[in-house]
C-alpha cells in the first residue's frame, strides 16, 4: 500500500471525521478495495481522521486468507483512525446467490454496529459523515442508520447499480428479490445527503429513480489511476515465462471472469487469431465454464490473481488489452481496469455499449477501439488488426497513458469528497 506524505488540510477545508463502510480494504485484493484505500490515503494526507468497518481479506479465492483465520472481528489502530475488520460470512461458491445475499446482509449488519461504535472517546467531535460503498447495497442502509446514530449524514458511494446490473446479466430473476432490492436502493439514494457516482451514465441512471427535488444529490468523481505504482514497462515479463508465452503477441483480459462480461466471445476471437496468446487472467464464477470452453485451444492461458506489487508486471505483459461488458452493461458499470491499462501504456480493445463512459475514455485517450459488446466479429477483427500492427498498438498506449497523466490522482477525489461537505453535510 503505497503511502503519500502527509499534508496540511487546506485552508477551506477543516480537518474532518470519517466512518468507513466497505467491502474490501488493502490488503485485500478487490479492486474496489483499492479504491477505497487509496481514498482513505488521500484523506490521511490531507490531515482528516478516518475509521474503516471492513471485511477480512478473501477476495482473492473467496474465503477469509489463512493469515487473518482465527477471530471474527480484528481492529487496529492507524496514524489516521482506526481499521474494524469483521469476517464476511462468505462461502466458497460464487454461484450461490441466496448464500451470498445472506452472507452479505450478515456482513452489514455487523458492520453497521461496528460503525456505530468507531471513532468513539472523551472529547472528540461528531462524525462529519458516514461513507458506505455499494455494492453490497445492504452497507447503503446500515451506513444510513449508523449516520443517525452517529448525528451525522452519510455520502453513498455506488460503483455499480445494484440491482441492474445483476439484473441485465440474468443473475437474479427472482421478481420479489428484484423489487425488494429496487426498494432498498431507492430508499438509500433517498436518504443519502450525497450520492457519489463513477460517471454521466450512473448519474443519469440514479437520477431517474430521485424525485426531481433531490437530483442535486448525485455527484459524478471518477476514480483515479496510479499513474506512479502503475507504469509503463518492458513486454517482455517475468509473467511471461511462468505462463510459457515467448516473444508472441499476447491479449489479455484481467480481472474478474464473472457473467458481465462477454469472455466466451474472447475464446472464439482466440481461436479465430491463433498467432497471438490470449491470457484470462482472474478469477470468478464464469472461470470453471471458461475453461471448458478453451478446452484444447493452444493459444490460450489462465493465470490467477497475482500480489499488488506485480500488478503493473501483469499488465505490462500483454500488447492489447480487452475490457468487455454485456449489451446493457456499459451504463450501469464502470470498470475500473481501463484505467490501469492505459497508465501501464497498453492499448484498449472495449467491447461496451456505444456512447458510454468506457467508450468515451478509449475514444477520448486514443487509446485503442471501441466495438459492439457481444459481438465476435468486430472483436475479432479490431484485436487482429492490433495484433498485426505494432506500431499502431504503441502509438495508442502511449496515447492512453499521456491521457491518465492528466487524470485526477486519488488525492484529488479524496479531496472531491471532503468539498461535498460543507456545502451539503454541515453538522453544525
Amino acid at each position: 500500500m503505497t503511502r503519500e506524505p502527509a499534508l496540511p488540510p487546506q485552508p477551506d477545508t477543516p480537518p474532518r471525521r470519517f466512518v468507513v463502510l466497505c467491502p474490501h480494504f488493502a490488503p485485500d485484493i478487490a479492486p474496489t478495495g483499492k479504491v477505497m484505500t487509496h481514498i482513505v490515503e488521500g484523506w490521511s494526507a490531507l490531515g482528516h481522521e478516518v475509521h474503516v468497518v471492513t471485511s477480512l481479506p478473501w477476495y482473492r479465492n473467496h474465503q477469509v486468507e489463512s493469515a487473518w483465520r482465527g477471530r471474527l472481528v480484528r481492529r487496529e489502530v492507524t496514524a489516521w483512525g482506526s481499521i474494524t475488520r469483521i469476517h464476511p460470512f462468505a462461502g466458497t461458491s460464487k454461484s450461490n446467490l441466496l448464500a451470498r445475499g445472506a452472507a452479505f446482509v450478515a456482513f452489514s449488519v455487523v458492520a453497521g454496529l461496528c460503525a456505530s461504535l468507531v471513532g468513539r472517546r472523551r472529547g472528540a467531535r461528531r462524525i462529519d459523515a458516514v461513507v458506505a460503498m455499494s455494492p453490497p447495497l445492504t452497507l447503503g442502509i446500515v451506513g444510513w442508520c449508523a449516520a443517525i446514530l452517529r448525528r451525522s449524514r452519510l455520502i453513498f458511494n455506488v460503483q455499480d447499480v445494484f440491482p441492474d446490473a445483476a439484473v441485465r446479466t440474468g443473475a437474479v430473476r427472482n421478481r420479489a428479490l428484484i423489487a425488494a432490492a429496487s426498494w432498498l436502493e431507492r430508499f438509500t439514494y433517498r436518504r443519502s445527503a450525497a450520492v457519489v457516482v463513477l460517471s454521466g451514465d450512473l448519474q443519469r441512471n440514479v437520477r431517474a429513480k430521485l424525485p426531481s427535488r433531490l437530483a442535486g444529490r448525485v455527484h459524478v468523481i471518477e476514480n483515479f489511476v496510479d499513474t506512479t505504482g502503475i507504469a509503463p514497462r518492458d513486454r517482455m515479463t517475468a509473467y511471461r515465462r511462468e505462463l510459457g508465452i515467448g516473444d508472441e503477441p499476447v491479449v489479455m483480459y484481467a480481472g474478474n471472469v464473472g457473467y458481465s462480461q462477454s469472455l466466451d466471445v474472447l475464446v472464439e476471437a482466440a481461436r479465430r487469431i491463433p498467432e497471438a496468446v490470449f491470457v484470462v487472467n482472474g478469477s470468478g464464477s464464469a472461470l470453471t465454464e471458461l475453461k471448458r470452453q478453451a478446452g484444447g485451444l493452444p493459444n490460450v492461458r489462465f493465470g490467477d490473481y497475482q500480489p499488488e506489487d506485480r500488478l503493473a508486471e501483469v499488465l505490462a505483459t500483454a500488447d492489447v488489452h480487452v475490457v468487455p461488458l454485456r449489451k446493457g452493461l456499459a451504463g450501469v458499470s464502470v470498470p475500473s481496469k481501463t484505467y490501469s491499462i492505459l497508465a501501464a501504456g497498453r492499448c484498449v480493445v472495449a467491447a461496451v455499449d456505444p456512447g458510454t463512459e468506457i467508450a468515451r475514455i478509449v475514444d477520448a485517450a486514443g487509446a485503442g477501439m471501441c466495438v459492439a459488446p457481444d459481438d465476435v466479429d468486430a472483436l475479432t477483427a479490431a484485436l487482429a488488426d492490433l495484433v498485426g500492427n505494432p506500431v499502431h498498438r504503441d502509438a495508442c498506449g502511449r496515447a492512453g497513458r499521456a491521457y491518465v497523466e492528466r487524470h485526477p490522482t486519488a488525492r484529488d477525489v479524496a479531496d472531491s469528497y471532503v468539498r461535498l461537505l460543507p456545502d451539503s453535510l454541515t453538522n453544525s
